[in-house]
């Protein structure tokens, strides 16, 4: 029976959006290039598979390096006085700051669930109209501060079910991201 592979740190696609949303568009790329290299590589390397400038390189690499992500090596060539720099990706870092992220977003999204189940809402019922609470819906008399129509109480037992799997998806993740190394 053959055995599938390990799917890699890079695979997932929360790994993809955030690593896009912190490096830029060719983040991915220029972190699968290194890390499938198993070894420190120059910004000259990741070069020649990636068709940027080397600037444009080295621009993405300190994002992820201010993140944390990506780290170097200064060695300085003797004949020439030129430093040259060797990067590696740290993986773990990658899920350390996405689990941290995730938590953040649980614990504002319970927050809100808790506001959700212990508080009365208003709408005029329409779609995309807006849904206030008790108290800014009575300082309104119960009409819509834009169109002046009757609002009427919402259920929103809905939302507070949608909210408890949010959390749950999310707790989810960042349990499969803490088993990433």
């Amino acid at each position: 029976m053959p055995r599938t592979p390990k799917k890699k740190i890079y695979d997932y696609l929360l790994v993809q959006e955030f690593l896009v949303s912190v490096g830029g568009p060719h983040a991915l790329e220029l972190v699968k290039i290194c890390m499938t290299k198993k070894r420190p590589v120059t910004d000259e390397e990741i070069g020649k598979k990636l068709p940027l400038k080397i600037t444009e390189i080295r621009t993405v690499l300190n994002r992820l390096h201010y993140r944390g992500i990506a780290c170097y090596q200064k060695t300085k060539n003797t004949k020439t006085g030129w430093y040259s720099y060797t990067w590696e990706i740290k993986a773990p870092r990658i899920a350390n700051l996405i689990v941290e992220q995730r938590a953040e977003d649980i614990t504002k999204l319970e927050k809100d669930m808790e506001f959700e189940g212990t508080h009365a809402f208003f709408s005029t019922g329409k779609e995309g109209s807006a849904i206030l609470p008790f108290e800014i819906a009575a300082e309104y008399d119960f009409k819509d501060p834009e169109t002046g129509k009757p609002l009427k109480a919402v259920d929103n037992k809905k939302r507070v079910v949608l909210l408890k799997k949010k959390i749950s998806l999310l707790k989810e993740e960042m349990e499969s991201l803490q088993t990433i190394n």
